[in-house]
C-alpha cells in the first residue's frame, strides 16, 4: 500500500491538554506506518475564525450585496482566496485521511474550528450543487471527529439529559463532512476525561493508539445515496425507496427517520 497522507486540525490551546495528547498519539502512530503527517494547530496559527471579505485577495463582484459563498468561489477559480485559505486547501486536497481534533464545545465544535471550514470548504472547491453527498468532490477521502467531551456518555445516551449522541452528531457528519462527500469513519470519543482518573486516561489513549492502527482500512459509516432522492420533487425519498424501508423498525438514519425510531448508533458505529 502506497504511504498515505493525513491531515490532522487541532483546537486546544494547551499542550498539556488531553487532546494534545490523543493528537501527539495519532502523530506517532501515522508516522511509524510511513505516512505523511500534516497538523493544522489552529490556536498556535491564530487562524481567522470569521468568513469574510478579507478572505478575497483585490476586489469583490459585488460590493453592495456580498454573498460569501459565490464571491469565494469566484475567487477560488480565479487563485485569488487568501493565503491562509490557499494553504488549508493545499493540505486537505493532499490527504487520503483528515482528523479534526477538538474538546465539544456547546454540543459541537469550537469556533476556530467552525471557521475553519466555514472558510476552507469553499463552494466550488468543497462543493457544488452537482456534487455533494454520496457524489461530493472528497469521495475518496476519508474523514473522522476525535473529541473530548465535558459530559459522561450515559448523560450522552438516548435516556440521558444531554440527549443522544447520535442526533447531536448527524449535523456535523451528516451536514458538513458527508456533505462534501468524504467517507466518514466512526468517531473517536474520549467521554469526560477531565473527571476520570489518570489511569482511566492512560486506558482511553491505549484504545486510541490501537484503533489508529487499523484506522485507514475501516469502513466508514452509512448514509443514504443521493440517488435516493428526487431531485425534480424537492430531494425527497423516492416512492420506491420509502415503501422500501415502510416495513422495517427504524428509519433510515437519524436525519431521515421517515418518523419511526432512530437507528441506534448510526452516528456512532459503521455497519449498524
Amino acid at each position: 500500500m502506497a504511504a498515505k497522507k493525513v491531515l490532522i486540525v487541532y483546537a486546544h490551546q494547551s499542550s498539556g491538554s488531553f487532546n494534545a495528547a490523543a493528537k501527539d498519539a495519532a502523530m506517532e502512530v501515522f508516522a511509524a506506518q510511513d505516512c505523511t503527517v500534516e497538523v493544522s494547530d489552529l490556536y498556535a496559527m491564530k487562524f481567522k475564525a470569521t468568513a469574510t471579505a478579507e478572505d478575497i485577495t483585490g476586489d469583490v463582484k459585488n460590493a453592495d450585496h456580498f454573498c460569501y459563498a459565490e464571491e469565494t468561489k469566484l475567487a477560488w477559480e480565479e487563485g485569488k482566496l487568501s493565503a491562509d485559505i490557499t494553504e488549508e486547501q493545499r493540505k486537505l486536497t493532499q490527504a487520503d485521511l483528515v482528523i479534526f481534533q477538538f474538546p465539544m464545545y456547546w454540543f459541537t465544535l469550537p469556533a476556530i474550528m467552525k471557521g475553519w471550514i466555514d472558510r476552507v470548504l469553499t463552494l466550488g472547491y468543497a462543493y457544488t450543487q452537482e456534487k455533494r453527498y454520496s457524489q461530493g468532490i472528497f469521495k475518496d477521502k476519508k474523514v473522522m471527529l476525535s473529541f473530548t467531551t465535558g459530559s459522561s456518555e450515559s448523560m450522552f445516551s438516548a435516556n440521558g439529559i444531554n440527549g443522544d449522541m447520535n442526533v447531536t452528531l448527524w449535523p456535523l457528519q451528516n451536514g458538513i463532512l458527508h456533505y462534501c462527500g468524504f467517507q466518514v469513519l466512526a468517531p473517536q470519543i474520549f467521554w469526560a476525561p477531565a473527571y476520570t482518573p489518570s489511569e482511566v486516561r492512560s486506558t482511553m489513549l491505549e484504545g486510541w493508539r490501537k484503533r489508529l492502527q487499523g484506522l485507514l482500512s475501516e469502513k466508514p459509516l452509512s448514509f443514504t445515496p443521493l440517488d435516493c432522492f428526487d431531485g425534480e420533487k424537492g430531494y425527497q425519498l423516492k416512492p420506491e425507496i420509502h415503501e422500501k424501508q415502510s416495513t422495517k423498525e427504524h428509519g433510515l438514519t437519524v436525519g431521515i427517520h421517515l418518523g419511526k425510531a432512530l437507528p441506534p448508533n448510526s452516528q456512532m458505529k459503521a455497519g449498524v
